[in-house]
Order: structure tokens, then sequence, then C-alpha cells
């Protein structure tokens, strides 16, 4: 059996050296594993958070560089219909794939011999509903998106559904790789598909592929499914499965997993719904300058989520140290958005002047506001993740409700009096007003859990 310190540093492990190595590579090996441990904590929980951060930060900036590239290198009219392909494609796969990542990451660690079993059922369940969502996306795109109707020829769309059931299984796969304490992988299935993505992207402008853009991306994730899935079926699956061959099937999967969905679909619907809310109510130009300030702020709230994963990944295997992990987290992660806070409220005008003038002069408040509300957001991301070791699913899907509703209902009220600041304004007013009665009565929710029940 691994120690805890073992489980936690493995990823980053079998990430440098996914096969045996012969003698005379090992000390290049060691030496890198030496170096790597020397950056990040020893604790597994905070260092299974700081790679998954890495992971997310990787995938915005290559991202960003993705579509720098593109607008280079292809015409306005085929970047703007692959972004809008692209987007559309992901929107759907993320409804489509019912929350199971975060699903698997709550019920992998204590699956035991099952686990390759509850993995491919996930993935096929959520690959069919995406397919299901995707097509009727298809059939309602002349009402719902008519610039987007090339996407309604037989062959294109049968590969647009293809890759959006595609990309449910490449969220999949990062959440199964996190449950499994496999951190290191989950960056080098990111980096590959990244690497590919650019590599791609620059072969369709060299041959003059106006369809490049899309068919770059669809390569980059079949050759990142490809890998990902090879080294989590064949290594990381068969390990948990012989270190954890006693584990009982936990009860009531199915009502679990619904009402977490029900839940997620409400939070979402809080990120997605609100540059639509700027857009109907103050033009494009004003939801451009949110629509920038949301992604760079939104940074902040990927660091959480991370964090949050492995909080439950660490409550899950060791459920009697759930108050200490979540303390853990709502310490280290405050110190880690306090200072990332500093500089973005610090150096919002000048970050924005990079996009031009209009956004440092309408978005700079906004950009310091959806910044100040990543904090309150801590304390609500870290309850929802401990709701989840715990199965306290009224709860869990309240919070993430009522999160939904205020941010909605403020934004639509505050737009018309404060123009875009309004939504900046919304969203750290509604985190405060959740964040403040979780705090006060913290001893309500953040209470060990017995290994029965989780």
């Amino acid at each position: 059996m691994y120690t805890s310190q073992e489980l936690g540093n493995s990823g980053t492990a079998d990430m440098l050296d996914s096969s045996h190595t012969s003698g005379s590579r090992r000390p290049v090996t060691t030496a890198l594993r030496a170096g790597i441990a020397r950056v990040l904590p020893s604790e597994p929980l905070v260092r299974n958070g700081h790679l998954l951060a890495i992971s997310s930060l990787i995938n915005a900036g290559v991202g960003s560089l993705f579509w720098l590239l593109a607008a280079h290198w292809y015409d306005d009219e085929a970047v703007g219909l692959g972004y809008s392909a692209l987007s559309a494609s992901l929107l759907l796969a993320n409804v489509g794939q019912l929350n199971l990542n975060d699903f698997l990451i709550r019920f992998l660690p204590c699956s035991g011999r099952r686990t390759r079993r509850l993995v491919l059922t996930c993935y096929s369940v959520s690959a069919s509903w995406s397919a299901v969502v995707a097509v009727a996306f298809l059939a309602l795109v002349p009402v719902l998106a008519p610039g987007l109707d090339f996407l309604r020829d037989p062959t294109v769309g049968i590969c647009f559904v293809a890759a959006t059931a595609a990309y449910t299984i490449f969220v999949l796969q990062d959440g199964a790789l996190t449950a499994l304490s496999r951190p290191g992988w989950v960056i080098a299935e990111n980096s590959v598909f990244a690497s590919a993505k650019i590599l791609l992207l620059a072969g369709g402008a060299a041959l003059a592929l106006q369809s490049g853009i899309l068919l770059s991306w669809a390569g980059a994730l079949l050759i990142s499914l490809v890998v990902a899935n090879y080294l989590l079926m064949q290594r990381a699956v068969p390990h948990h499965e012989r270190e954890n061959p006693q584990i009982e099937r936990p009860p009531r999967l199915l009502s679990y997993a619904a009402a977490d969905y029900v839940g997620s679909l409400f939070r979402m619907a809080a990120y997605t719904l609100v540059p639509l809310l700027v857009l109907n109510t103050l033009g494009a130009a004003q939801s451009a300058y949110f629509s920038l300030a949301w992604i760079i702020g939104y940074v902040l709230f990927l660091v959480v989520r991370n964090m949050g994963s492995s909080l439950v990944v660490e409550a899950v295997r060791r459920p009697e140290q759930l108050v200490e992990h979540g303390l853990r987290v709502l310490r280290h992660s405050g110190w880690l958005l306090a200072g990332g806070v500093v500089v973005i409220v610090a150096g919002a005008p000048w970050i924005l002047t990079l996009f031009g003038a209009g956004y440092a002069e309408h978005g700079t408040t906004l950009l310091r506001l959806l910044a100040l509300s990543a904090l309150p957001n801590l304390v609500l991301s870290v309850a929802v993740d401990v709701l989840r070791a715990r199965r306290r699913l009224r709860l869990l899907v309240g919070l993430q409700v009522a999160l939904c509703v205020l941010v909605l209902g403020l934004t639509r009220f505050l737009l018309p009096v404060l123009g875009v600041t309004g939504a900046g304004v919304a969203w750290l007013a509604a985190e405060c007003l959740i964040a403040a009665p979780l705090l006060i009565w913290r001893s309500r929710w953040l209470v060990t859990t017995s290994r029965r029940t989780s």
C-alpha cells in the first residue's frame, strides 16, 4: 500500500516517469522528481491542488495563444465561425457531461474493484447524452444561432456531434485522474492537447484549410483522449483496484448524481447568463468589456475550484480529517487569492490597456470587483466541496441555487443603474451574502463525517 505521502506524489512521479526506465536514465528522473518536490508543497492536499491549478493555467495560457495565432493565420470569417462553433460545442459538452466530473472525483477514491466499471459507465452515459444534446442543438440552429447554419451539413454535423461527445470524455478523464491521485498526468495530457492543437493549427494554415481551426482542435482532442485513457485504464485504474480491493460500493449513487447535476446547472447559469444579460441590456460593446474582465477574474475562481477537487479526494480517503483539510484549504487558498487580488486590483488598468483603451476605461472597476468577489467565493466553494464529501445534497443544491438567483437578480437590477460595473457589484454582493452566514455558522457544515457515511 502507498502511504498518504506517496499517494499525493504519485501523479507527479508518474508524469515524469510513465514507464520503467533503464538504470542510466534513473538519475535524470530522480533529479527531476527531487527538483519538483522542492518547488511544490509536500502535503498531498495542497500539492495536488497546486498541480491542478497549474494545469488550468496552462489551458488558459495556451488557449489564448491558440486564438492569437488563429487570428494571424486565418481570415476573420474563419476565426469567427470557428470560435462560435467551438464555444457552442464546449457549452453543450458541459451540459451533457451531467457534472459526472465532480461525481468521479467524489466516488472513484472509494470505488475499489468497481473503478473501471464506474469510469466506463460515466463515459458512456455522458457521451450519449452530450450527443443527444448536440443533435437537438443542430435541429434548433436556425432559431438559436443562424450564423452556424454550416453545422447542419451532414458531414460537418456528424463531426460536431462526435467532437461534443468526445469533449465530455476529455473532461471526465481529468476528473478520473484527479480522483486517483494523478494530478501530474492531468498536466501531461493537457500539455499534449495544447501542443498538438498549436501544431495542427499551423499545419492547417500551411495547407490553407478554411476549416483548419476546427480540425486542429478535434485532432488534438483525439490525440489527448488516446494518450490519457491509455495511462488511465492501463496504469492508474489497475493500481487503484489492486490497492483497494475490499471497498464496498457506496449507496444511492444515482440520487447523488442527479442532485449534484441540478445544483451544477444553477451554478453554470450564474457563470454563463450574465454576459447575455449585459448584451441584452447594454449592447455588444459593453458585453465585450464584461467578457474580457470575467475571463481574467475567473482565473482566481479556477484556483479555488482546483483546490476544492483535491479537498474532496482527500476527504473521501480520510473523512476523519475533513475539518482539518477544510480549514487548511481556506487558509492556504485565502493567502494565494489575496496575492492574486492585490495584483489584479492594483494592475487592472494596465492589464486591460493591453487589449485596448476602451477596455481599460470601462472595465477597470468591473475587473477589480470581480477579483474581490473571488475571496468570498472561496468560502462558498469550500462549503460546496465539503457538502459533496458529506453527501449533504439539499444544502449543496440550495447554495448553488442561491448563487444563481442572487447573481442574476442583482445583475438585472443593477445594470440599468450602474452600467457594466453593476455586474461586478452583483457578483461581489451575491458572494458576500452567501459567504457571511457560512462563516458565522461554519460548525454546521464543516464537521467530520464517518468513514461509513463517506
